[in-house]
This record gives C-alpha cells, sequence and structure tokens, in this order.
C-alpha cells in the first residue's frame, strides 16, 4: 500500500488491509487534522480492501466528520463499488461521481 498527497487530496494505491491498515490509518489521520475542506481520497490505483481496510476508510469518514471536513471517495474500482453497495457503505459515504449501474443490485 502507498499513500501519497497532503491534506486535501491523497492517493491510495496497492492493497488497505490487515498488513497496512495501521500506517494508512496514521496518514490519513494527519490528513485530517492537518487541513480543512473536503479531503479527497483517490482510490484509481487500489487494488483491493479487506474488512481491516474499509474500517479504516469509515474511521477517516468519523474523524472528517468530527473536524467539520468531508471524506469525498474519487475513482472506486468497480469490484469495490460493489463491495459499498453490498454493506449500504454507498449511503454513508461521500463518492464523486456515484455508484456505476452495474455495482447496484438487480431488483
Amino acid at each position: 500500500m502507498h499513500i501519497r498527497g497532503d491534506h486535501t487530496e491523497l492517493v491510495v494505491g496497492g492493497r488497505l488491509d490487515v498488513h497496512s491498515a495501521a500506517d494508512a490509518r496514521t496518514v490519513l489521520h494527519s490528513a485530517v487534522d492537518d487541513g480543512h475542506g473536503d479531503l479527497v481520497l483517490d482510490l484509481t490505483s487500489l487494488d483491493s480492501w479487506d474488512a481491516t481496510g474499509l474500517g479504516v476508510i469509515m474511521g477517516a469518514h468519523r474523524r472528517a466528520g468530527r473536524a467539520d471536513r468531508r471524506l469525498v471517495l474519487r475513482g472506486v474500482p468497480p469490484q469495490l463499488q460493489r463491495l459499498l453497495v453490498a454493506t449500504r457503505l454507498h449511503r454513508i459515504l461521500v463518492i464523486e461521481g456515484g455508484i456505476e449501474a452495474e455495482a447496484l443490485p438487480r431488483v
């Protein structure tokens, strides 16, 4: 996993999982604490995340809310969009451009 950027936009790549969660949490919390306005997470280069990685994202979302900021997800890969829909987190998180139709369940 690698994260680069500043307190307004971070690019997250690789795997966000149990092995990288502590480092990712530290970087995200610092970015939230050191800035103001929206914090954009560009996930275009993110290969995968597990439940721990998703928990890091949710923790950053809550921390941003407490700091009167928004965490905005950009470039969420389709397979990760499906996970957000399955867990209903797409209703809580701000996702730039929304969720693609193929990620939504068929009715």
